[in-house]
């Protein structure tokens, strides 16, 4: 799989991304239904101010006026990935500030609706934002993923992240092991396989 970073357009919080089978684009609002499918589908491990609470809520109104207000920054935020050959949303994919204490590098984040899992989409949509960051001009970016996570952990490890040693220990929702990726080196290239 090629990135082709010159199809990057970026300007004024524009930003789009083209692989081969994706297109990364700025949330619309008509993305919030696909939004909030996201919320009902995460793990119940996940803690809970990352699912729909019991009053149902974000609703979709809620998801909605966050999509209005958001203030794009042209070297961070999250991307919906839309298939090209059908022109629907399967999830997102960018970069969000590290709350982290990492020196303000960003934070690779990425989550797919259940129906596109292990189709290669989650890697191939990573390439293409770590090709931003790295154009962007960031030198390092993180991810943090769940132990029990295995899929993603498989991801990071194509994407030639490293697993550091910094570990946010959770026994109700599962330990957060923290990674690493030096867009600077040529060692551990990413693979889309």
């Amino acid at each position: 799989m090629i990135v082709d970073m010159d199809t990057a357009r970026a300007g004024a919080g524009r930003v789009v991304l083209e692989t081969d089978r994706l297109l990364l684009r700025r949330w619309r609002v008509s993305d919030a239904v696909l939004q909030r499918t996201l919320w009902t589908e995460r793990d119940p491990r996940v803690p809970q101010h990352r699912r729909i609470d019991a009053e149902g809520r974000p609703t979709l109104e809620e998801i909605e006026d966050g999509i209005r207000r958001d203030d794009p920054d042209a070297s961070l935020g999250l991307l919906a990935i839309e298939r090209r050959d059908v022109g629907d949303v399967i999830g997102y994919c960018g970069l969000i500030a590290n709350d982290h204490g990492q020196d303000g590098e960003p934070e690779l984040a990425y989550e797919l609706l259940r129906a596109a899992w292990g189709q290669g989409y989650a890697t191939e949509a990573a390439l293409a934002v770590m090709g931003w960051a790295k154009e962007s001009g960031h030198r390092r970016l993180w991810a943090t993923i769940r132990e029990w996570n295995s899929a993603s952990r498989r991801v990071m490890t194509r994407l030639g992240f490293v697993e550091t040693a910094r570990v946010d220990r959770d026994a109700l929702h599962g330990h957060s092991l923290f990674y690493v990726k030096d867009l600077s080196s040529s060692e551990g290239r990413a693979s889309a396989q």
